[in-house]
């Protein structure tokens, strides 16, 4: 009992369900373990005690929570209709009568605030069924002092406090003292406008005539611009862009990065960075060779059946980079590259510093000399003086690459979209990079962050990205999630949150350990909301959260109380606490992003195809027998194509199978979800899947370009010149379309859409 209270406190669980009415006990060494990993010894029976003991005291002796959230209706027309202010929240108005609060903003500033007011009991009413009555904790009298003498309401001066991540402090009449955090946010995240459609698309898969051997940001800003100035488009949703870790061969997988904040500069088009027409004609002959195997990469992948090669990409743009890093930065850049020095300040010198030693010593920073793993030891201190050079050159990187992002985010707006780039944001990062070295005080050792055992997957799944730890998150006032958010935000239409669950609980798997010995440790999940609101807010973005497989009970209402939107994917989505049959599209929830698949599953041509079946036998990946999975896979489909048939959306017939992928798609017009999804490669009927979970060296994950139904890689000009592409697209204009209603806006949304509860099927996260 004593090591389940010690775990309760600390938001450890004890016990997890895989599957409906069932309930399994988390062995006691995994508690232990991650109990050792939050800081709290649970080695031995007396450990359990005495950390117990010290637990129960701090929390009898707290006067707050660590964290406070006050969430705000935002101003102006972002309001929801006809709602009220929200309240206090309940940790404050627990306080005793008299407390004195004292807020320190982020920017400085401190405010004194109205003492609350003794509990007065609220107006009668009618009792009713589950009502709970008990007196409420009312604010002081409007003529109670303020900080400045004047007479102010305490709501008023509860309102009047500035949005951000603040400090609150509580000073009881008998002299108690006790601090938090107090996030003060928008009720919800900005919203997007009306219904619309865009692209979902793997960034490096998509080649142009410019690319040098993968997609980059110039061809993001061209598919921006063509799509929403051609096809209406108002988003184009891409991969995590985050910076991958260094090394040949590197791990291809844009979901385990080195850091989450700052960007790859892979991505970069050399062309487009201002100091190439600077160069002198010896550089620029250099360039030029340069360009020519960047022109040789680029035809054998979309010429010749090879594969995307992103070590080899780096190798010809790193050259080509650090010849553009000797040509003089004009007076207006190099001021501009001064701001952004000082706007991204010790989080990118880290950074950078990071990919300077990864130079030197290797890119497991674990491996590193002993001084050199500490960030803040005089060692790496000294290591930063000797390589200026090189920590100015990946600065500079960092900078090239947001701006190239904001050149793409600036070249979809200018071309009517209305969310313009949706960013891809991943659940953790690599454990020998930089984040992870930059930022080890609130990461924890020896812990990675999977998935449980299911139905699914008995063995569960082990991610290999160490976890953020909750208590060190709030002690450091959620700076490194505020950094990372406002990093991912900056150029950002919208952002997707992969795995969004992890706001709320994640798998923790000690090291070491399969996964089937981890155990779920529970976020602040309030605190994590209302961080994620207010960045969001501030930068007027819409979230995406990805909410397919497990979700515990609450978590979807939750999300979609705070405006952030959720992902729907059609084959998923049946009445599975009803007949288990598709969901009719009118009972699809509003507040989401309906797609027909995504990248980690099979495309709509090899679904309806069966072909993905195929792959996975080939690749020995069937749990059953290829009959008995050929014959699950077939009944699944054909009962979606009689529906299509029955709803009139398949005109084309069964057989067709570009009609069943625009029928696919008319479905999808016809739910209430404010964002349909294209998957770019079913434009073109590509049958590949981007990624293959449960595969390492066995497929190329992450490697693929896209490709028509015939496997031909089809580059932006193909795509912007197939007539397939625009027959698809069509169903979205309305144009040659029998289904009624068809459009960007092709039914009127329902008043109140009660959420989803699609499942995912097997596969790992990524």
């Amino acid at each position: 009992m004593g090591l389940a209270r010690l775990a309760a406190l600390h938001g450890v669980a004890t016990t997890f369900s895989p599957s409906a009415g069932v309930t399994q006990t988390v062995p006691d060494d995994t508690v232990a373990a991650v109990l050792a990993a939050l800081g709290v010894d649970a080695a031995t029976p007396e450990a359990v005690a005495a950390s117990l003991d010290r637990a129960e005291r701090t929390a009898a002796e707290r006067l707050l929570p660590p964290t406070v959230v006050l969430w705000r209706n935002p101003p102006g027309p972002d309001a929801p209709a006809g709602a009220a202010p929200p309240g206090l929240p309940a940790a404050l108005t627990a306080l005793p009568a008299g407390t004195v609060l004292r807020v320190t903003t982020e920017d400085g500033g401190a405010r004194t605030l109205p003492p609350l007011a003794p509990a007065t009991p609220p107006a009668p009413a009618a009792p009713r069924a589950g009502r709970v009555r008990g007196a409420l904790r009312k604010p002081a009298p409007a003529d109670a002092d303020t900080t400045d003498g004047t007479a102010a309401g305490a709501d008023g001066a509860w309102a009047a406090l500035p949005y951000g991540v603040h400090r609150v402090e509580a000073v009881t009449p008998d002299g108690r003292r006790g601090d938090a955090v107090l996030v003060v946010a928008p009720s919800r995240a900005p919203a997007p406008g009306r219904r619309s459609h865009g692209f979902l698309v793997q960034l490096y898969s998509l080649l142009s005539a410019r690319s040098w051997g993968m997609g980059d940001l110039g061809d993001l800003a061209e598919l921006a611009a063509w799509s929403g100035r051609s096809l209406g488009a108002s988003f184009v949703q891409v991969n995590p862009l985050h910076a991958g870790v260094p090394g040949a061969p590197s791990d291809p997988s844009p979901y385990r990065p080195s850091s989450r904040r700052f960007p790859d500069p892979v991505h970069l088009r050399i062309e487009d960075v201002p100091e190439y027409g600077h160069a002198d004609p010896r550089q620029r002959e250099r360039l030029e060779e340069l360009r020519e195997k960047a022109a040789e990469l680029r035809e054998s992948v979309l010429r010749k059946g090879a594969l995307i090669d992103r070590d080899a990409v780096w190798e010809l743009k790193r050259e080509a980079l650090e010849i553009l890093h000797t040509v003089p930065l004009g007076p207006g850049r190099h001021a501009a590259y001064c701001d952004f020095l000082a706007e991204q300040g010790r989080a990118l010198e880290d950074h950078a510093l990071w990919c300077a030693l990864a130079e030197v010593h290797g890119p497991e920073w674990g491996a590193w000399p002993e001084p050199l793993r500490d960030p803040r030891s005089p060692e790496s201190a000294r290591a930063r003086g000797e390589l200026t050079e090189r920590v100015d050159f990946h600065c500079r990187l960092a900078w090239l690459t947001d701006a190239q992002l904001a050149a793409a985010d600036r070249a979809a707006r200018e071309a009517g979209m209305g969310v313009g780039v949706v960013h891809d944001l991943a659940v953790g990062v690599h454990p020998g990079g930089a984040d992870a070295w930059a930022q080890q005080d609130v990461f924890a050792a020896g812990m990675s962050v999977g998935a449980p055992p299911d139905a699914f997957n008995a063995h569960g799944q082990d991610w290999g990205l160490p976890p953020w730890r909750p208590d060190a998150l709030a002690a450091a006032e959620f700076a490194p999630y505020r950094g990372l958010l406002r990093g991912v935000l900056r150029n950002a239409g919208a952002l997707r949150i992969d795995h969004v669950m992890g706001l709320f609980r994640l798998w923790w798997v000690p090291q070491g350990q399969p996964p089937t010995h981890g155990t779920y440790v529970r976020y602040d999940a309030e605190a994590m909301l209302a961080v994620l609101v207010l960045e969001a807010h501030r930068a007027g973005a819409v979230v995406i959260g990805e909410d397919l497989g497990t979700v515990e009970p609450g978590v979807r209402e939750a999300l979609s109380a705070r405006g952030v939107l959720g992902t729907s994917v059609l084959w998923f989505e049946r009445d599975w606490a009803g007949d288990g049959r598709p969901l009719a599209p009118e009972r699809w929830r509003e507040g989401c992003v309906a797609t027909a698949t995504t990248h980690d599953l099979p495309s709509t041509a090899a679904r309806l195809t069966g072909d993905h079946v195929e792959l996975r036998h080939r690749l020995g990946l069937l749990a059953r027998t290829l009959e008995e999975e050929r014959a699950e896979d077939t009944a699944d489909v054909r009962e979606w194509l009689d529906l299509l048939e029955r709803d009139g959306l398949l005109p084309e017939g069964a057989a067709d199978e570009e009609g069943g992928i625009r029928a696919v798609y008319r479905y999808l017009l016809r739910t209430p979800a404010r964002m349909v999804g294209v998957w770019l490669p079913d434009a073109v009927g590509d049958r590949r899947p981007q990624n293959l979970p449960g595969t390492w060296d066995q497929y190329p994950n992450w490697r693929l370009p896209v490709a028509d139904d015939e496997g031909r890689p089809v580059s932006l000009e193909d795509l912007a010149a197939s007539p397939r592409l625009h027959r698809l697209l069509d169903v979205f204009t309305g144009d040659a379309d029998p289904a009624p209603g068809a459009g960007p806006d092709p039914v009127p949304a329902p008043a109140a859409a009660g959420p989803g509860a699609p499942t995912a099927p097997p596969g790992a996260r990524p």
